[in-house]
């Protein structure tokens, strides 16, 4: 039985502004994004404030928990398994220096969700043989220091060759382009800027 939240998925990521000398002023408008993110259901969040110490990245991931608490909003925290279960977040998302898949697996509970970051096909294969429950494949479109864009054909043709393994789409993604993301075979999407956005302004 799939621990994700029903498709298509909208998956929030975090701005990635904090750091631990700017914390107090940015906790609140991180949770602010929580907040507004539970209000319009969006599916996942993800913590991603990769400069913050663990004990602030603590103290965040908790409020952001208590924040999204009764709502559909599922967050993970970036890397930190650890924190994640801690903070009782619904998972963790691992990038391809983290801990495989497989060991973060073998030491979290049955519902814990474990995203990936990949970028080619035989990664998302191995997210997939390895205990992941979902991949983030892209960039998809070009993003600025993200490499070279995958395109919507290469995206399309490793969603099709992995199925029904849920790939999301990353990169470059906005109101102009979500949909054609969505059509050529992804679980969801995920952006930064485009969703930080979008609930932010709505009312």
């Amino acid at each position: 039985m799939t621990r994700l939240p029903k498709f298509p998925i909208r998956y929030l990521i975090t701005s990635g502004e904090s750091d631990d000398k700017n914390f107090r002023v940015k906790k609140p408008e991180i949770l602010n994004i929580i907040r507004r993110s539970a209000d319009a259901n969006i599916e996942l969040v993800q913590i991603r404030e990769k400069r913050l110490s663990a004990r602030y990245l603590f103290e965040l991931t908790a409020s952001a928990v208590s924040a999204a608490k009764g709502s559909n909003t599922k967050v993970l925290v970036n890397d930190r398994f650890d924190i994640a279960l801690a903070t009782g977040a619904a998972g963790v998302h691992l990038t391809g220096s983290s801990m495989s898949p497989l060991i973060v697996r073998s030491e979290v509970p049955e519902k814990f969700l474990i995203g990936v970051s990949t970028h080619s096909l035989a990664e998302i294969i191995a997210a997939s043989e390895n205990g992941a429950d979902f991949a983030l494949f892209g960039p998809v479109f070009a993003s600025p220091g993200k490499g070279e864009a995958v395109g919507l054909e290469r995206f399309r043709e490793a969603c099709l060759s992995i199925s029904p393994f849920p790939v999301i789409g990353v990169g470059g993604i906005d109101e102009s382009n979500f949909e054609s993301v969505l059509h050529n075979g992804a679980a969801g999407f995920a952006a930064i800027r485009y969703l930080n956005e979008f609930v932010k302004i709505r009312k």
